[in-house]
This record gives C-alpha cells, sequence and structure tokens, in this order.
C-alpha cells in the first residue's frame, strides 16, 4: 500500500473532510489531496500534525511496523 492510502484511511476513520483537515492545518485542500494521491508528501511537521489530528502514531500513519523495542 502507497502513504497516500494511510493517509486516506487515516482521515477517513478520523470522520474528516479533506478541506477540515486543510482548515486544521492551515494548509490548502489540494495539500490534502496530493498527499492522499501520492503526488507529492507532507513534510514533517505536518507529518507529525496529521497524526495527531488523526489520532494515531506516525508507524500508523506510514504504514509501517513500528520497532520491536517499542
Amino acid at each position: 500500500m502507497r502513504f497516500g492510502e494511510f493517509f486516506r484511511k487515516a482521515r477517513k476513520q478520523s470522520g474528516l473532510s479533506q478541506k477540515q483537515v486543510a482548515e486544521k492545518l492551515g494548509i490548502h485542500q489540494s495539500n490534502v489531496s496530493d498527499w492522499e494521491n501520492d503526488i507529492s508528501r507532507p513534510d514533517y511537521e505536518k507529518l507529525i500534525a496529521l497524526a495527531e489530528l488523526y489520532q494515531v502514531s506516525l508507524y500508523e500513519i506510514l504504514g509501517v511496523e513500528p520497532p520491536a523495542f517499542f
């Protein structure tokens, strides 16, 4: 699965629209769409904000397994 699919899945599970996410992060809706369609990637600060907004870990939003020591 691509990163965009995880971004979309997390957003939908949080019950937010792309427009709502964009407003909360102070960005354009097109940025959220681009992330979800694997056109671009959020910068580090936005990635953290997305995880907090969606109430998931960075590992979950990226679709990767956390290291064993976590």
